[in-house]
């Protein structure tokens, strides 16, 4: 299994970071690699990356997730193995410092190749440097999620109010 971990600063608010980066469906405006991305659940995404003609579509599960902090992942397809987290950090209070780590398995020949060439790493940076130009860009989030998960479990985000024991409108 390889790994890599890469980190970059941006320029905008812990929170604003987070909240972009929750928003899976923006991901192809400014990551090349990624053509599509699907929600199915709060904590299931359908990805499709590619280059060129060849495109590999896979899911993830989002395993814990908490807000200003955390997204982990891990991917449920066996061709595409992998698992990773991004982690964030306030530097400051326009500062905000991004932290991905991802452990994979090359498939294939190619696959093997390309990550003794270091690959990913260069990948994973420019996909970094891509999300930063993006967020600065906007200077601040066009939507969030800010539920938590918990060992893939979705926690709701608040407690469900209390029934009213008052009978509806109208009675009789």
């Amino acid at each position: 299994m390889n790994s890599v971990e890469e980190s970059i600063e941006v320029a905008v608010p812990l929170r604003t970071a987070y909240n972009q980066w929750t928003q899976f469906k923006t991901f192809p405006r400014f990551m090349s690699s990624v053509k599509e991305v699907e929600q199915l659940r709060p904590h299931l995404v359908r990805w499709v990356i590619g280059a060129g003609p060849v495109r590999r579509e896979f899911t993830v599960e989002i395993v814990e997730q908490r807000p200003d902090s955390l997204v982990a992942w891990r991917c449920l397809d066996r061709w595409a193995g992998h698992r990773g987290e991004v982690s964030f950090r306030g530097l400051a209070p326009e500062r905000t410092e991004v932290v991905l780590r991802m452990r994979f398995e090359p498939h294939g020949v190619k696959g093997r190749v390309l990550a003794r060439a270091g690959a990913t790493p260069r990948a994973v940076r420019a996909e970094l440097g891509r999300f930063k130009q993006f967020i600065e860009g906007l200077g601040q989030e066009c939507g969030a999620w800010r539920g938590v998960i918990h060992h893939g479990h979705v926690q709701p985000l608040e407690p469900d109010p209390p029934r009213s024991r008052v009978a509806g409108w109208p009675v009789g």
